[in-house]
């Protein structure tokens, strides 16, 4: 799992074979319309689709792609800096394979054998990353889901929320970029500084739609 994306990346090259069956295509598409979602901060819509996604999933009768779906949503929720358990993986962590159970065991900020990610989350799980390897990452949404995890394993920094929350301002993803300013926000306050603080709180403001 590369970022968030990648089950619906795989059910994407799933589909492009001739005739696929209807419950790739479908969970593919519902799994983009649920990150979309989740990101722009859509609750409602986000829950229906993953929903739809999980149920097309769960007619295989296959744990891993399942414990994916989860997987994703947790990952979504990591990048937003919601700090949860991750309870719809754990259902499915007895018949998962090594791979889900380290990824799922990196978002919550645990030590995991690296070489068991994927490339990009390596040096992260190392403990060798920083805001500039982060900044570094080519795909968005695995910046902000390393970036995440980072801050969940206390190795957050100021300079890693103004990377986290630029990568979300230039997506314009909604959610992720008001839980990164709110991050920033705190630390201003508590370093007493008045004018970042009022900056932040113009910026969160005009994001949520009140400016």
């Amino acid at each position: 799992m590369a970022c968030a994306a990648t089950l619906a990346l795989l059910l994407a090259a799933c589909g492009s074979k001739p005739q696929a069956p209807d419950w790739q295509v479908s969970a593919h598409g519902a799994l983009q319309r649920f990150e979309q979602a989740w990101l722009t901060g859509q609750q409602r819509a986000a829950d229906a689709e993953f929903a739809r996604a999980r149920s097309e999933l769960a007619a295989t009768a296959q744990p891993g792609l399942v414990a994916r779906a989860e997987l994703t949503r947790c990952a979504l929720q990591v990048a937003s800096l919601v700090f949860e358990a991750c309870a719809g993986f754990d259902a499915l962590r007895v018949d998962s394979p090594d791979a889900e159970r380290a990824y799922a065991a990196y978002l919550q900020g645990e030590r995991v054998a690296p070489d068991l990610l994927p490339q990009q989350h390596r040096a992260v799980a190392s403990g060798a990353a920083d805001a500039k390897a982060v900044e570094a990452m080519a795909d968005p949404l695995s910046r902000l889901v390393a970036a995440g995890v980072l801050m969940r394993s206390g190795r957050g920094s100021p300079e890693l929320m103004q990377v986290a929350a630029e990568t979300a301002s230039r997506q314009g993803w909604r959610r992720p970029l008001l839980a990164w300013l709110g991050a920033q926000l705190r630390l201003a306050e508590q370093r007493g500084a008045q004018e970042e603080a009022a900056r932040l709180r113009r910026r969160i403001a005009l994001a949520g739609g009140q400016g």
